[in-house]
């Protein structure tokens, strides 16, 4: 079957919407690390709405840090793509073509720093997951001890991180006696900005400490909070597209209704006229803390648990009453931690999140949530049980959901099944957990690793406690009996 391309856009149905716009004359503006289908579905499908406005500005080269996969997913389609949105309902097929170029970084470094430091470039974006940033979960500061950070230590000339291809690209930028592009991080971790900020300067300090104090005073690094479902493209969601469009794309993502990006304002150069999903706002930590504890950490929950029972995906796992209590509980002890902002109401912000879950048509996978658990949890479950053991509350649902996770690492579900602990700290969990005989003893040995949980948190009696007694009934009776245990 044909390829969609420039060539075969013109054969689509009528009603697939295209790029309303000469895309041989937009300027890429935007340089994004880390494309995957979530910047595919989020932050590039913005920049797509600027384009068709008629801002031609906002073009998109984009990198890939590791594989070549979707630069050759890519290629063959001149950058275009299919975003399949789905609803429960109706299908609403748009092709996107904002993505100008993919680079494939460890191929062609000099072709990603000459983007980086382009005078067209005005923003970098990045969705390089938790563990792109090269930062200490527990103390966000720089893991000189990895060795790509070791590397990008002794020379930036071929980078191998993403704070060093940003750190390197400056330098040229300050050298060419160009502004700081605005360096934006779309990943979930909590005052993202200020961490990408800090890990720049603290590897610039180690370089030029002069181009350190300049990108302290000229650059930016907002806070952003993002939000949208993006589950994982399969081989059917090809074949279905391709059946109704007539053309195969490799490429495509499939996604919810919903978009959200909350960008703190502050900007060092050009921004787009963002439009609808898109708030520019002087505080983003509440919504990005609402956004943590509320969807991600009930997501990790939902994950870790309906992964264990065998249950593939997100709807399925609620359409358990049992489970759906789970997450109206654990949301009530998330929500006596939040700084609400007064533009959010939470009580419609959950009836929202709870739709969102029980969308059938995004077939969201467990199994994808459950990966990079190390980096996640702190930010999304530990942290808000460590505010409501402060403030002497109760976290009997937190706490199901971390003792899910630990249970987790244990490589088989409640069938006997095998699966795979993606996670950039599966090794040094299994070597702790590796002479851990019993329950109490794996919650020491995870409680014991302080990448992940902070020592304060490890050193709680009555909360280790609590935790043993859920890592017991999950390895003694299943995570399906363990719900039930929860709902009473």
């Amino acid at each position: 079957m044909m390829r969609l391309s420039s060539d075969s856009l013109a054969s689509l149905p009528d009603d697939v919407q295209r790029p309303a716009y000469d895309r041989a004359a937009v300027r890429a503006g935007v340089v994004h690390l880390g494309i995957g289908a979530f910047h595919r579905a989020h932050q590039a499908a913005i920049f797509e709405d600027a384009l068709n406005a008629g801002d031609l500005r906002w073009g998109v080269i984009a990198a890939s840090l590791r594989s070549p996969g979707v630069r050759d997913q890519m290629q063959p389609q001149d950058g275009l793509y299919t975003m399949l949105v789905r609803d429960g309902r109706a299908d609403r097929a748009q092709v996107i073509g904002a993505v100008r170029q993919v680079i494939v970084a460890p191929e062609e470094p000099q072709a990603l720093l000459a983007a980086l430091a382009s005078p067209d470039t005005h923003i970098v974006t990045l969705t390089v997951t938790e563990k792109g940033y090269k930062l200490d979960p527990a103390t966000g500061a720089l893991m000189e001890d990895d060795p790509q950070v070791a590397a990008d230590l002794l020379s930036l000339h071929a980078p191998q991180t993403a704070p060093g291809y940003l750190v390197a690209a400056l330098a040229l930028r300050k050298e060419a006696g160009l502004a700081p592009f605005t360096a934006i991080s779309c990943d979930n971790l909590p005052h993202n900005g200020q961490r990408l900020r800090g890990a720049v300067l603290a590897l610039a300090r180690r370089h030029d400490p002069a181009l350190a104090e300049w990108i302290e005073a000229q650059g930016a690094f907002p806070e952003t909070m993002v939000d949208r479902i993006v589950p994982a493209t399969t081989a059917d969601d090809i074949a279905g597209l391709a059946e109704r469009l007539g053309v195969e794309d490799q490429a495509m993502v499939k996604t919810e209704p919903f978009l959200q990006w909350v960008i703190q304002d502050w900007f060092c150069g050009p921004r787009p006229a963002f439009g609808a999903g898109v708030q520019v706002t002087a505080a983003v930590a509440p919504w990005e803390e609402a956004k943590l504890r509320l969807l991600n950490g009930a997501h990790s929950g939902i994950a870790y648990l309906g992964g264990l029972a065998g249950i593939e995906y997100v709807h399925d796992v609620l359409a358990l009453p049992e489970a759906r209590f789970f997450v109206e509980a654990l949301w009530d002890e998330a929500e006596t931690t939040l700084t609400q902002p007064p533009e959010l109401d939470v009580a419609a912000y959950r009836r929202a999140l709870m739709a969102r879950f029980d969308n059938p048509t995004l077939r969201h996978r467990t199994r994808q949530i459950a990966m990079d658990g190390s980096q996640k949890l702190p930010q999304r479950l530990l942290a808000t049980i460590a505010h409501r053991l402060e403030a002497g509350q109760g976290v009997d649902a937190l706490s199901l959901a971390v003792a899910a996770w630990i249970r987790w690492q244990a490589g088989v579900d409640d069938r006997g099944l095998g699966h795979e602990v993606d996670d950039p700290l599966a090794h040094p969990i299994a070597e702790a957990l590796s002479d851990a005989h019993d329950s109490r003893a794996r919650v020491d040995a995870i409680l014991g690793l302080g990448a992940i949980v902070p020592s304060p948190l490890a050193q709680h009696d009555a909360w280790k406690e609590t935790l043993t007694q859920w890592l017991s009934v999950l390895e003694t009776h299943g995570a399906r009996a363990a719900l039930a245990r929860f709902a009473g």
